[in-house]
């Protein structure tokens, strides 16, 4: 099975998984989510989804749906494919530094 990205279209989360997901050149199927019909809101949706935002991944059965939650699985699950080093291995402190730069990415530069 294909994984798949729920997702909206011009949403940066959603941009920012695609981004990864073509990084590590791992085949996906987009799946349209059409905020202005609500679609994120259905009972469908919640089941995977329970917050009723954008976006989420399904890989076999397997979902997750936090954006960068979802770039570290992608990375490391696909470590040995497409762009390599995506994630900092060599010691601990230059994985806590990636991790610093994305918590301040996170609570800084994210538009709303």
């Amino acid at each position: 099975m294909v994984l798949k990205l729920y997702g909206w279209h011009k949403s940066t989360y959603t941009q920012r998984i695609a981004m990864v997901l073509h990084k590590k050149q791992v085949p996906f199927e987009f799946v349209m989510v059409d905020l202005f019909k609500s679609e994120s809101k259905t009972p469908e949706y919640l089941e995977h989804q329970p917050f009723g935002q954008v976006l989420y991944i399904d890989n076999d059965g397997f979902i997750l749906y936090e954006s960068r939650a979802i770039c570290l699985y992608i990375a490391e699950k696909y470590a040995n494919q497409g762009t390599p080093n995506l994630l900092p291995t060599k010691d601990v402190k230059s994985r806590v530094m990636f991790e610093e730069a994305s918590f301040i990415e996170t609570s800084d530069f994210e538009v709303w």
